[in-house]
């Protein structure tokens, strides 16, 4: 209360008299990282953009071992721990051509060391 004027949150309710007790509201739902859409959307379509920021917000292993990797920027992947910057995935740190891209070259290394 500043200076005798009460200002009600959206969740506390007024029992007269200028006495505001804000325990009779029930708890919300917890909405995770999708509260801030509310209910715009519909539930597809945020059901898929929660995959995709749970992805882009997780911390990542690093290629030299470290786990301190987050991203910076679209496509862009910075360590913290080394202080790397790498490129890669807009929305993961490795896409699925990468690692395809990588499985064959670490394949056909093996190939001509043999």
């Amino acid at each position: 209360m500043a200076f005798g004027i009460i200002l009600k949150t959206r969740r506390q309710k007024s029992l007269g008299s200028g006495i505001v007790c804000s325990n009779l509201a029930k708890r919300t739902k917890k909405v995770d990282i999708m509260g801030k859409y509310e209910t715009c959307y519909g539930a597809s379509l945020r059901k898929m953009v929660k995959k995709i920021e749970i992805s882009q917000h997780a911390k990542y292993t690093c290629s030299y071992g470290n786990t301190k990797m987050r991203k910076r920027a679209v496509g862009i992947w910075h360590c913290g721990s080394c202080m790397k910057t790498i490129t890669g995935g807009a929305w993961t740190y490795n896409t699925i051509f990468a690692i395809t891209v990588k499985s064959a070259i670490r394949r056909l290394k093996e190939l001509k060391d043999q």
